[in-house]
């Protein structure tokens, strides 16, 4: 394959070295039908090294390229990225983007489902009868001149033009979608004709689509098929149900599907977020409201599996609460733990012990099958016009989960969870919810990977890619990875070491003022703006409240964080202070004077719960982490959990965050790690609590350890040597 081939759709003129031969790598794995993992840091452009090979094969192939994130300021990008290839190279591409956001009449699902059914089926009787009446006119005129059979077959024809008139009088009193209709109606050719000029974003499309009268949405998925590009969400992937019904809008089958996935080091709790299953309080209670009023024999023994249901998660839930902590709960959702280790979960033998009555599983499908007559019913009456809205079948919902969750809540790596809230918005009264967690994400994704043609997994914080590999079920495969690009005289990384800041250490005064002096040293010798992340955002508003240098900004849970990084980005001397868990610490950029010195505040473990505790017993009982005991047998470490669910992605949120800064190669900053585990001594003296380890090798080579009180030198030489400061510098 000449270069040629695959640069066409690079839209620039000349890549840089590393994006050659990243290409390289990437067409010539797409050509064996591989995986790729590619872990590039920012600035490598990772996004077009992917995209212009994968385009190129694909059109060589007759294959489609998606590409998905679960960033919206990605998706935008990749927007450009895309008008920018067509510029060049002309792609047919589109941005797809969920109903909910695009429909112009603000319907759900199952209702925008039953108004396309029902404005289809008046679209096809008006075309029969346009077509009956263009026969009876044609077999009129015969007739007339002479043709005696014509009269014979005119007669018939009319008798079924009465009949199609009867049937499309039904529709007066019939539910239909007036944009959907002229989709079906209209000419298009114009809206596709503008479509295609360009890669349009999902609110374009709306605003047009709206001019016209048209329903975008439909469209779009119309005008979906046979393109080359795709840019979407991650669920449109992850969701099985979703994904079944988007590669059939695509007109492809899974094997002619190029998955790219940007920052890929998500897909793993997407992928559990997207397998999870829940069914509420309130849900049961409607589908009980519901069986009530059938007369249905199937109904009496639904309505006792269910409301045993019922009664056993009202039951598990007051049972779980500790002292006080009813009187906690607000409108968020509250997990309480009902697994054992030993024995069925508190919920089901609740309701094993509350059951009574014949074999719940017989009545449990039952249950089902009442619930898809009832489903259907629902269905049929709203198209015919006997509802105003379509209704969703609740029982259907409530026996469909009941079932899971006896059949599977006790599976490996499935974890039964009840969670509580309080209505009203908190101030009402306490319902609750079943939940089964998936703790494995391969059940999720190992599907997706085997029946893609192929894919490429990209990060800037990918590795270890072993862990990648196991925990997402890829098979073997390609592995690449570029370190910064950017001149090394630039950047720095500074490993402080300060105080292990152990959550049992956070409330210890000197601590604490340890803390805030070394950050604010760092405020004072940055020139610009300060980024500063913690492990919580309690401790970002601790330190935002006792540090007094700067310009400070809050970023708190609940509070639009795009504002607010445009506050900071507008600041000469602002200090921002945040959660590393928060949405400012992956997906957004902070370029050139945006800032310059990013501060890590504490290793930010997450926060262990029972989920967590689940995910580590998960992966301690799948997978095996440790050296070979000299027969050649891999010996199980005991913290293969911890290091699959806690450790590693610890480490790459703190590595997300350190990229904040330092984004072009004329870009410079400074990062800085400011925990004792970061250091090079920790990793001699304090054995497991050491961090430096799981840093990528290059980037452990360029942290220099520094004391506390030493860091304002470092910085001052830093800032000095890349002429950073306007002036004469601070003085020490």
């Amino acid at each position: 394959m000449s270069q040629a081939s695959y640069l066409r759709f690079f839209p620039y003129d000349q890549p840089y070295d590393h994006q050659q031969e990243a290409m390289g790598t990437i067409y010539d794995a797409l050509a064996d039908g591989s995986d790729i993992l590619f872990e590039g840091a920012t600035g490598t452009g990772k996004t077009l090294a992917s995209l212009a090979p994968a385009l190129e094969y694909a059109r060589e192939t007759n294959k489609t390229v998606v590409i998905t994130t679960n960033v919206h300021q990605q998706m935008r990008q990749f927007r450009r990225d895309a008008s920018a290839i067509n510029d060049r190279e002309s792609i047919r591409a589109i941005v797809f983007r969920g109903k909910a956001s695009m429909c112009h009449i603000d319907v759900g699902f199952e209702e925008c489902q039953a108004l396309r059914d029902t404005t289809r089926d008046l679209v096809d009787t008006e075309q029969d009868l346009a077509d009956l009446e263009r026969q009876q006119r044609d077999l009129l005129d015969e007739s007339q001149a002479g043709d005696g059979g014509a009269a014979e077959a005119r007669g018939a024809v009319m008798d079924e033009l009465d009949a199609v008139q009867d049937d499309l009088a039904e529709f007066e009193d019939k539910a239909t979608c007036d944009h959907y209709y002229r989709n079906l109606t209209a000419d298009t050719d114009d809206f596709f004709a503008w479509l295609y000029d360009d890669v349009r974003t999902p609110d374009d499309i709306y605003e047009r689509a709206g001019q016209y009268g048209f329903c975008g949405y439909e469209l779009l998925k119309e005008g979906v098929e046979g393109v080359d590009l795709v840019v979407c969400n991650y669920h449109h992937l992850l969701d099985p149900m979703i994904r079944q019904q988007f590669f059939r809008w695509l007109g492809r089958d899974p094997e002619d599907v190029i998955a790219i996935f940007d920052e890929a080091h998500n897909v793993e709790d997407a992928a559990r977020d997207h397998a999870r299953r829940t069914l509420t309080e309130n849900t049961l209670e409607s589908a009980l409201d519901e069986l009530t009023e059938s007369d249905d024999a199937r109904a009496d023994p639904a309505y006792n599996v269910l409301g045993t249901f019922l009664a056993a998660l009202r039951e598990a839930y007051d049972d779980a609460f500790a002292f006080g902590e009813r009187e906690q709960v607000d409108e968020n959702w509250h997990d309480l733990s009902v697994a054992n280790d030993d024995r069925r979960d508190d919920l089901t033998l609740a309701f094993l012990q509350g059951y009574t009555g014949p074999g719940f599983s017989e009545e449990l499908d039952h249950a089902v099958e009442l619930g898809r007559d009832l489903d259907a019913e629902y269905e049929e009456e709203y198209k015919s016009g006997d509802a105003t809205v379509r209704k969703e079948c609740q029982t259907l919902q409530a026996a469909t989960f009941v079932r899971s969750w006896l059949d599977e809540g006790d599976e490996m790596g499935t974890y039964p969870v009840v969670s509580v809230r309080r209505d009203d918005d908190g101030a009402g009264d306490i319902y609750g919810r079943a939940e089964l967690y998936t703790c494995i994400p391969e059940q999720v994704t190992r599907d997706l990977f085997a029946e893609l043609h192929a894919s490429v997994l990209m990060s800037a914080t990918l590795r270890p890619f072993e862990v990648t590999e196991d925990v997402l079920g890829l098979d073997s495969p390609e592995t690449m990875a570029y370190g910064a690009q950017f001149p090394e005289e630039r950047r720095r990384t500074y490993a402080v070491d300060g105080p292990a800041l152990f959550a049992s250490k956070r409330d210890d005064r000197q601590v604490q003022e340890t803390i805030t002096d070394t950050i604010e040293d760092a405020v004072r010798f940055t020139p610009g703006n300060t980024l500063v992340f913690f492990p919580s955002y309690s401790e970002a508003e601790r330190y935002h409240e006792r540090v007094h240098a700067g310009t400070g900004y809050l970023d708190e849970p609940g509070t639009a964080a795009n504002d607010l990084r445009e506050q900071f980005a507008a600041a000469d001397d602002g200090v921002l202070f945040t959660s590393l868990w928060g949405t400012l610490g992956e997906g957004v950029s902070f370029d050139g004077d945006d800032a310059r010195t990013v501060i890590v505040v504490g290793v930010p473990y997450p926060h262990l719960d029972d989920r967590m505790e689940a995910v580590q017993a998960a992966y301690d009982e799948v997978f095996e982490v440790g050296e070979e005991d000299g027969t050649g047998q891999t010996v199980q470490n005991e913290d293969a959990g911890w290091h699959y669910a806690v450790e590693i992605p610890t480490i790459r949120k703190t590595r997300q965050a350190m990229g904040r800064v330092v984004r072009s190669p004329e870009d410079f900053g400074a990062r800085i790690l400011l925990d004792g585990r970061y250091t090079e001594r920790a990793e001699i003296e304090m054995g497991q609590y050491a961090v430096r380890g799981a840093f990528p090798t290059e980037e452990r080579a360029e942290m220099v350890d520094v004391q506390p009180e030493k860091l304002k030198f470092g910085l001052l030489n830093f800032y000095q040597d890349v002429d950073a400061y306007d002036g004469d510098p601070p003085t020490p």
